[in-house]
């Protein structure tokens, strides 16, 4: 239950602080006053969208704080707690709008987000405007209240997760039938290019080994050359390296004798020696083994254009062929597996429709019976609104499986008829502006009944009814106080008497601080004044007050016998 409110600085609002109760509670003042200014600040603590042209002239920002009661409230307890909102048995809404920025949302002193603030204010307030009733003539809210009347939000729910996944899967299974064709063209190529990739046998360093024979080959007559003119240098040359280093042997020998420090001079150029010994032995052998063989180097070059060749055809680098290869055999494993994935989507579609159909079905089953109780609901309400031989129905048509959606497969309409002998039609054809008002109220009153929101506001929805009509409207909405708490703005003196509770709203001018609201909360004889005030005008008389009176006690006693 909301069991206060404050506002600051919103539209004409500077300071607002009010102590709300159980029951119904009624809100009145002169047009004008600013009586929606209250249900528009309730709104924007519940987590509507907030617009910073709503904050006083001349103030910075603007600030709303609601705080509901929610122990007798498992429902928004355990949803404070999975969210680690929870602070006890009370729950403090707070709303800011800053003129330079962005609005700010708390719970109970934590930042949350729009949506999560809006998520926490669909449990706690339900919020009726005068306009409802324009919605009332659409299809798509017919069926909504109706579903919201049967509380079927746990089956819809289910049946549009159903829907989602059959739709996936259908258009998973389209995809891969359709594509049939191309991937038959798509095996083909992979086929062909597996073969083709096969053939090459390109083996791991395959191409550096032939690039370094190509090498070799290519200018085997410049290394043979080389190789035998480097070796008469270091060996076969009367003046060559090994020579010149026997004889330098040979003079350092003596020298040892003399003085045996040189001996490891001596070591030194023994192993040069040796080394240019074992490098000529060497540079022979390969210079031997040089032959010039046109026929490998073509065989050679034509290996490397294969290659590369294939290389270009595939437009990757020549060493990223294998994995090429490898790629499409993955690619024509999964396509040979296609008419697998086929036969399981099918299949996965077939059960997907039995199981839509059969929620379906049970969702058409419940809402037929509902329609029959709240269509019942509906008549009896209005035939007491002003229309005595009124009747209301609500057609339900079973659509084709071609026509399904996430809502199921139905199509609802509300038809009414208000004379006797005329055969219900659409509520857009037959209902005038009242009639379509106390049509829409009696709907809400019997789907809010079935409701489990504590806090329910209703926003001058009895425009267009008046007299003996507009007392029982009153009646309805006390009645409604009696289990939930009701918030009800009006111009009606018939319904306002039947509050248990009293709000004025006035606007209030002031030199230094200008035009402001107050609202204020009535005691019996303020209230008194006020109903004579919405009865009589301007003028106040002893019998506007009497009347004014006798309309407070008569709810008051009606009350009692009930």
């Amino acid at each position: 239950m909301l069991s206060s409110i404050h506002i600051r600085d919103l539209a004409i609002v500077s300071a607002v602080e009010l102590e709300l109760h159980p029951g119904m509670t009624s809100l009145t003042g002169e047009t004008g006053a600013g009586k929606s200014i209250l249900i528009d600040a309730l709104g924007l603590a519940l987590g509507e969208r907030a617009d910073n042209g709503m904050i006083r002239q001349g103030s910075k920002r603007a600030e709303i704080t609601a705080i509901f009661q929610t122990g007798d409230l498992p429902g928004v307890q355990q949803w404070l707690e999975e969210e680690s909102l929870d602070d006890g048995t009370e729950c403090i809404l707070r709303r800011v709008l800053v003129r330079d920025g962005n609005s700010k949302a708390y719970v109970n002193g934590s930042p949350v987000t729009l949506k999560s603030l809006q998520s926490l204010g669909q449990r706690l307030v339900d919020i009726h405007g005068q306009h409802a009733h324009h919605s009332l003539l659409q299809r798509n809210h017919q069926i909504a209240l109706l579903d919201s009347y049967a509380n079927h939000h746990a089956q819809l729910n289910k049946l549009a997760d159903t829907y989602t996944a059959w739709e996936k899967t259908q258009i998973e299974w389209r995809e891969l039938q359709e594509a049939s064709s191309e991937r038959i063209h798509r095996l083909d190529l992979l086929r062909f290019q597996i073969d083709e990739l096969t053939q090459l046998k390109l083996s791991p360093g395959e191409l550096e080994e032939l690039d370094r024979e190509l090498q070799r080959l290519s200018n085997a007559g410049q290394l043979t050359e080389s190789s035998y003119r480097v070796l008469t240098l270091l060996y076969d040359d009367d003046n060559s390296a090994q020579a010149r280093l026997n004889h330098a042997l040979t003079e350092i020998e003596a020298l040892c004798s003399l003085d045996s420090q040189l001996d490891s001079c001596r070591e030194m150029i023994e192993n040069a020696t040796i080394q240019i010994q074992e490098a000529s032995t060497e540079l022979r052998q390969y210079s031997d083994a040089i032959e010039l063989d046109p026929q490998r180097l073509q065989q050679v070059e034509q290996r490397i254009s294969e290659i590369h060749d294939l290389a270009r055809k595939y437009r990757c680098r020549p060493e990223e062929l294998t994995e090429q290869l490898v790629q499409r055999q993955e690619e024509l494993k999964q396509l040979e597996q296609a008419d697998i994935q086929l036969d399981a989507l099918e299949q996965q579609c077939n059960e997907l429709t039995e199981r839509y159909q059969a929620q379906a079905n049970k969702l058409d089953s419940s809402r037929r019976k509902a329609a029959k109780k709240l269509q019942q609901q509906v008549t009896e309400a209005i035939s007491t609104l002003g229309m005595p031989d009124g009747e209301f129905k609500i057609e339900i048509e079973k659509l084709p499986l071609e026509k399904a959606g996430k809502s199921g497969l139905n199509r609802v309409e509300f038809l009414v008829s208000a004379n006797p002998g005329h055969a219900p039609q659409p509520l857009s054809k037959v209902a005038s502006g009242g009639e379509l008002s106390r049509i829409s109220l009696a709907i809400q009153v019997a789907a809010i009944e079935c409701a489990q929101v504590p806090t329910l506001i209703f926003d001058e929805v009895d425009v267009g009814i008046g007299g003996g009509v507009a007392e029982i409207v009153g009646r309805l909405l006390r009645r409604l106080g009696e289990n939930r708490q009701v918030l009800c703005v009006t111009h009606l003196p018939q319904v306002a008497s039947q509050g248990h509770q009293h709000l004025q709203v006035k606007k209030e001018k002031d030199n230094k601080l200008g035009t402001r609201t107050q609202i204020t909360t009535l005691n019996e004889d303020q209230r008194i004044e006020e109903v004579a005030r919405m009865l009589g005008g301007v003028e106040i008389t002893p019998q506007t007050l009497a009347h004014a009176r006798e309309m407070i006690d008569l709810s008051q006693t009606l009350l009692e016998t009930t």
